[in-house]
């Protein structure tokens, strides 16, 4: 739920060109969620925004035949948020960032986003040498 509504916030913030904290705030209070789910939300959004131009710049170098520009907004989000989680978040195991990605592109995106998302997910995973990060100890509960 934590990065549904991280996708929601950051969505909005793409299509209104920016968003307050009380715009955050009021989709915030529309969201069944406990608070541990948003402060990870608040987390995640703003760290996509902070490291907005590094995370597409590892999208963009991931991408085949693609530009960032050709991307829907779902899609983008769906990867910025994901490439932050497993660049920063040392405590969420890559395999659960991309499970989690992939079941927000199928849910938010096109029939083809969630194989689209796996597939530069596992790239940049490849990448920067992230494919067993947190394999080790069990996993956050952030949802």
């Amino acid at each position: 739920m934590g990065r549904e509504l991280a996708l929601k916030a950051l969505y909005r913030i793409d299509i209104c060109g920016g968003a307050s904290s009380d715009d955050l705030a009021a989709l915030f209070e529309t969201a069944p969620t406990d608070s541990q789910m948003r402060v990870f939300a608040n987390a995640l959004i703003d760290g996509v925004r902070k490291d907005e131009r590094d995370l597409d710049k590892q999208i963009a170098d991931a991408l085949e035949h693609w530009s960032v520009k050709r991307l829907s907004r779902i899609d983008h989000n769906i990867l910025r948020i994901a490439v932050f989680e497993m660049l920063h978040m040392a405590d969420v195991p890559t395999r659960v960032t991309i499970d989690e990605a992939i079941e927000l592109a199928k849910t938010y995106g096109d029939e083809g986003s969630g194989r689209f998302v796996n597939g530069v997910l596992d790239r940049i995973a490849e990448v920067n040498k992230l494919k067993g990060k947190g394999e080790d100890r069990p996993p956050a509960q952030h949802d």
